[in-house]
C-alpha cells in the first residue's frame, strides 16, 4: 500500500465488495493496515441485481464485514435489459462505488483486481490490437476519486489460502464457469497453454498508433455530439478500433475477429454498442453513432461527472438533477438540427423534475455545459462542429 500512496495520518480507504475471495481479502487487508495507521476502512458492496440470490449474497458479505469489525454499505444498481450487459455492469458499479467513496468523503477506492485478472485482461487486449497491453494501472485518478489496485502483482489462490487460514468465507460467483462470458474462455485457454501474452516493443507501438493517427485524421471527422463520419469504403482493424472505443465510450474495443469482419468493408452493423449507419444526406461514407440501447444509464448531474464513459459535465444547469440520454424524446426536440434521430436519441440531456431541462449539443443549450471526452486518446481525428438550425 505504502507504494500507492501517500495517504497522510489516519488514512481512510473504500473497497469495493463483491464477496468474492479477492475483494473480501483486499478488504481485510485494508482494513487492518488502516487500523494500524488510525484511519479506517468502508466496505462497499455492488449489488447489480442480475441474478435472484444477489441480495441474499450482498447481505451475507455485509455480515461478513461486521463480523470483522468492518463498516459497510450495500449499494442496490438498476440495470434495464438491453445488449453489453457486462459492460454496463461494469461501468454502473465503478460509477456507483466512486459515488459512495465520494459521499462518505474518501478520496482512495480499492479494488481486488489480482494477477490472474490483469493475464486474462492483458490476453483479451492482445486480441484488439496494439492498444492496452500493459494492463491495468495500480494507480488511477479519476476525477476526485484515486482508484488503487494494490493486488495486481498477488496470486489469487494466494488469496484464498489468506481467507481460509483464517475461517473466513466468500461467494462463489457462477459466472467465473461460464463459457458464454470471453474471460473465462481466456482463463480455460490460458490454462491449457500457460502462456502470458508479450508485450509490444515501444517503438513498434508508438509507429503503429502514428499511422493510425494519420489515417483517423484523413478519412474520419470526429465529432463533439459523440460520432463520427467516415468518408472511406474501408478502414485498417486498428483504426476501426479507435473509433469503436471512444465512440462506445469503452475501456477497449471490440473483439479483433469481429472488427476485421467489418474493416474491409463497411455496411450497416451494430458492434460494442456502436452503430454503422449510411451517412445519408451529409455524403458519402458512414456514420457511426453511439447504439441508443447501449447507453448508461443517467447519473446524477454534478460537475466533473462523467456519463457513460463519453462526456463529462463542465457546468449544471439550474433545477438539472441528473444527466443521461435523450431517448424518446429526441422524437420533439433538436428536429431541424440536422442530426439523425438514431444520434439524438443517445446526446447528454439534463433532467429535472419535469423531464428535459437542456440538450447542451442542440440549439439553444449550453454548448459548453458538457464535452465529449470518451476514454484514452482518440489519436489527432478532429473535433468538428456540426451546424444546427
Amino acid at each position: 500500500m505504502a507504494a500507492l500512496g501517500p495517504f497522510g495520518a489516519a488514512p481512510r480507504v473504500a473497497v469495493g465488495v463483491s464477496g468474492g475471495a479477492d475483494s473480501m481479502a483486499l478488504t481485510l487487508l485494508a482494513a487492518s493496515w488502516a487500523r494500524e495507521r488510525g484511519g479506517d476502512c468502508l466496505g462497499l458492496i455492488a449489488d447489480h441485481g442480475l441474478r435472484p440470490v444477489s441480495a441474499d449474497e450482498a447481505s451475507l458479505t455485509g455480515r461478513r464485514l461486521a463480523a470483522l469489525g468492518i463498516g459497510y454499505r450495500i449499494l442496490r444498481l438498476q440495470l434495464g435489459p438491453g445488449p453489453a450487459l457486462q459492460a454496463r455492469a461494469r461501468d454502473a458499479r465503478h460509477a456507483s462505488l466512486a459515488a459512495a467513496a465520494r459521499g462518505a468523503g474518501i478520496v482512495h477506492l480499492l479494488l481486488g483486481h489480482h494477477a490472474g485478472d490483469q493475464d486474462e485482461l492483458r490476453a483479451m487486449r492482445a486480441a484488439r490490437g496494439p492498444r492496452g497491453l500493459a494492463g491495468m494501472a495500480g494507480f488511477a485518478a479519476r476525477d476526485d476519486i484515486v482508484i488503487l489496485r494494490p493486488l495486481l502483482g498477488t496470486d489469487p489462490a494466494v488469496l484464498r489460502e489468506f481467507l481460509s487460514g483464517r475461517g473466513i468465507g466468500w461467494v462463489e460467483d457462477p459466472s467465473n464457469a461460464d463459457a458464454r462470458f470471453e474471460r473465462v474462455r481466456v482463463r480455460a485457454t490460458r490454462r491449457q497453454a500457460a502462456l502470458v501474452p508479450p508485450s509490444l516493443d515501444a517503438d513498434r507501438r508508438a509507429a503503429a498508433e502514428r499511422d493510425v493517427a494519420e489515417i483517423l485524421v484523413r478519412d474520419v471527422s470526429l465529432r463533439p455530439e459523440g460520432w463520427a463520419i467516415v468518408r472511406a469504403a474501408s478502414l485498417p482493424v486498428e483504426a476501426l478500433a479507435v473509433l469503436f472505443r471512444v465512440l462506445g465510450g469503452a475501456a477497449y474495443p471490440p473483439a479483433r475477429a469481429a472488427l476485421e469482419r467489418l474493416a474491409p468493408e463497411l455496411r450497416p452493423a451494430t458492434l460494442g454498442g456502436v452503430r454503422i449507419m449510411a451517412a445519408g444526406r451529409h455524403g458519402p461514407g458512414w456514420l457511426l453513432v453511439r447504439e441508443a440501447a447501449a447507453c448508461a444509464p443517467p447519473v446524477a448531474a454534478v460537475r466533473g461527472a462523467v456519463w457513460d464513459g463519453r462526456f463529462r459535465v463542465r457546468d449544471v444547469p439550474p433545477g438539472a438533477r441528473t444527466i443521461g440520454a435523450l431517448g424518446d424524446s429526441a422524437a420533439e426536440i433538436g428536429r431541424r438540427s440536422g442530426l439523425p434521430a438514431a444520434l439524438r436519441r443517445t446526446l447528454p440531456a439534463f433532467f429535472g423534475g419535469d423531464g428535459v431541462l437542456s440538450v447542451p449539443h442542440l440549439a439553444g443549450g449550453p454548448a459548453s455545459a458538457v464535452v465529449f471526452a470518451p476514454q484514452g486518446p482518440a489519436a489527432a481525428a478532429p473535433f468538428e462542429p456540426v451546424p444546427c438550425g
